[in-house]
C-alpha cells in the first residue's frame, strides 16, 4: 500500500493506493463517512471496502476529504467533498488508462458523495452504497440512477434509518435500465460492529458477480430483469448464523482470478 498525496482543488489530498499486479485490472476509489462525526479513510467500514476491492485485484484508492487528517481546506457539507472525490477519480483513472472497469464505494456520507460523483460520470460502471443517509440527505438527484449497483444496510442503524434506506433501493430499482440490489444486515448498527465479515462477503460476492456479467465499459441499454427486494428471496439477506472472528475472516482469499483471466481472452 502506498502514502499519496493529490492535488485537490482547496490543497492537498492525502490518500491510500494499492496497485493491481495485473494489467487492466479494474479500479475502484473508496469514499469515507462524515468528516465532522469522525469520519477518515482509517474508518473500519472503509478499511473493510478497500481490503475486498484489493483482495478481488483491484487497483484500489481511498483518501481523506478536505479538513481531515492532512488533506488541507475546509469542509463544505457537499461541493467541495464532491470536487475532491472528482479529484481523486482523475489521479486514480490517469495511473491506470487501461483499467476495464471502474467502480465507486461510499459510506453514510460518503456513500451520498460518491452516488452524485455517479451521476456526473458516465465511466463509473457500478456503485456500492453502504447506509446512504437517505432520511437525512436528498437523493433525488437520482433520476434516473445511470448504472446498477448494490445498497447495503444495517437492520439496527441508529443514524441512517433502515426503512428510508429500503425505500430508495426499491425507488431506484423501478427504473429500467439498472439494477439495484438490496442487502439487509438485520443485526447491523451504523458502525456495522461486529458485522464486518457480513459486509466484506456481502460485496466480494456482489463484485464477483457482477464482473462475470462482463458488463463492458459503455452503459447497456435496453430491457433487463428486475431484481427484488423482497427479503425472502433476496440472496443477499444474512441470517443470525455465528461468524469467524473479524481479523480472521477479513484474510479468507476471495479470489476474481478467473474473471479477469477470461476478460483478457
Amino acid at each position: 500500500m502506498t502514502e499519496i498525496l493529490l492535488n485537490g482543488h482547496a490543497g492537498r489530498l492525502e490518500g491510500r493506493y494499492h496497485q493491481s499486479e495485473r494489467p487492466g485490472a479494474p479500479i475502484a476509489l473508496i469514499l469515507h463517512p462524515h468528516p465532522q462525526y469522525g469520519g477518515t479513510m482509517n474508518n473500519k467500514v472503509v478499511y473493510t471496502l478497500f481490503s475486498c476491492f484489493q483482495n478481488l485485484g483491484f487497483s484500489v484508492l481511498r483518501f481523506n476529504f478536505r479538513s481531515v487528517g492532512r488533506s488541507q481546506g475546509e469542509f463544505e457539507d457537499g461541493p467541495g467533498e464532491l470536487s475532491d472525490a472528482t479529484v481523486a477519480l482523475d489521479w486514480l483513472q490517469s495511473v491506470n488508462p487501461e483499467a476495464r472497469q471502474c467502480w465507486i464505494a461510499g459510506y453514510s456520507f460518503g456513500a451520498w458523495i460518491g452516488l452524485q460523483l455517479l451521476m456526473r460520470r458516465p465511466d463509473i460502471n457500478n456503485f456500492i452504497a453502504v447506509s446512504p443517509p437517505a432520511n437525512e440527505k436528498d437523493f433525488s438527484f437520482l433520476a434516473p440512477c445511470p448504472t446498477s449497483g448494490l445498497i447495503i444496510q444495517g437492520g439496527k442503524d441508529e443514524i441512517a434509518n433502515p426503512s428510508s434506506v429500503a425505500s430508495l433501493a426499491r425507488r431506484l430499482n423501478t427504473q429500467r435500465n439498472v439494477d439495484v440490489d438490496f442487502a439487509l444486515i438485520e443485526d447491523g448498527d451504523h458502525m456495522y460492529n461486529n458485522h464486518l465479515v457480513d459486509l466484506y462477503k456481502i460485496t466480494g460476492n456482489y463484485i464477483i458477480g457482477a464482473m462475470q456479467k462482463k458488463t463492458p465499459l459503455k452503459k447497456r441499454r435496453g430491457r433487463r430483469r428486475k431484481n427484488g427486494l423482497d427479503e425472502a428471496d433476496s440472496p443477499l439477506l444474512l441470517d443470525n448464523s455465528p461468524e469467524p472472528e473479524e481479523d480472521e475472516a477479513l484474510g479468507e482469499e476471495i479470489s476474481l482470478d478467473n474473471v479477469l483471466d477470461d476478460e483478457e481472452d
